[in-house]
């Protein structure tokens, strides 16, 4: 008669009369489980870890996700606020007043003639620049404010229209001119 499977490893040398033992006691476990039912309470927990698992997995995906969102909002706030602070045109004698309108308030900056004039053709640009506890407008020139519009498009940038549009042929007020330096 032929010897067993396990008879046939441990004379070969490759399993070894303890782990013998111990793989025998295990099957006998597991047929002791099947036969009392037990078995499908461990099935039932492997599933209950596993889906808690699988659960734990894409919570941890959506707050990475979340996590590199605000990481590239602060990153992008970095690089306009950057932007701003090299390229602030500055007016060494702020003397005359120039009004903007930021949502429903009206702003103002105290620039100097030639400032004012560029502003109010709509050469130059102001933004909001957003530091903790203030909000600070500063002009930039309108190549810095669309390379921010395209970093940040909901960011906050006046630009002043150009007033130099045709009249209307029935306009019964066309012969007064509105002068370009009326300041409001």
């Amino acid at each position: 008669m032929a010897k067993s499977l396990q008879e046939q490893l441990m004379a070969a040398g490759l399993v070894d009369k303890k782990k013998a033992n111990k793989a025998a006691k295990e099957m006998k476990r597991q047929d002791h489980l099947q036969r009392t039912g037990q078995d499908n309470d461990l099935d039932t927990a492997k599933a209950k870890a596993e889906a808690s698992m699988k659960e734990k997995a894409q919570r941890d995906r959506e707050l990475n996700l979340k996590k590199e969102q605000e990481a590239q909002k602060k990153a992008i706030d970095a690089q306009v606020r950057q932007l701003v602070m090299t390229n602030a045109i500055k007016s060494e004698r702020g003397d005359i007043k120039y009004q903007f309108v930021d949502g429903k308030k009206i702003k103002q900056l105290y620039v100097d003639q030639a400032i004012w004039d560029r502003l109010s053709r709509g050469q130059l640009a102001i933004i909001a620049l957003d530091l903790p506890g203030e909000k600070k407008y500063e002009i930039i020139a309108l190549q810095i404010a669309e390379k921010i519009r395209q970093r940040k498009d909901n960011h906050f940038i006046y630009i002043a229209e150009s007033t130099a549009a045709a009249m209307e042929e029935d306009d019964p007020y066309a012969a007064y001119q509105i002068p370009d330096d009326l300041m409001w």
